[in-house]
């Protein structure tokens, strides 16, 4: 085995063993519910980034408050993940 090759088996395995390793995904799904099911057409009509601009309407302070070390709450679909 050459060299080269050597080093692009370690680096695959390196790949794999990190995939394997990434913890589980635990950001909340967007609920498939009466609420949010326009949202779910929109995304698919005009994308994520047209049904996003409608979140804070209902996830603000006065209503569905975030948790204290929430990210910036301008790319909501980016981390919540539509149910499949």
């Amino acid at each position: 085995m050459k060299k080269r090759d050597i080093l692009l088996l370690i680096g695959a395995l390196a790949i794999i063993l990190f995939l394997v390793a990434a913890p589980d995904e635990t950001t909340t799904r967007v609920p498939s519910d009466e609420t949010h099911q326009r949202f779910y057409s929109l995304v698919k009509e005009e994308g994520k980034k047209a049904a996003e601009k409608f979140c804070e309407d209902c996830h603000n302070e006065e209503q569905v408050a975030f948790p204290k070390d929430h990210p910036p709450k301008f790319r909501c679909l980016f981390c919540h993940k539509l149910e499949q």
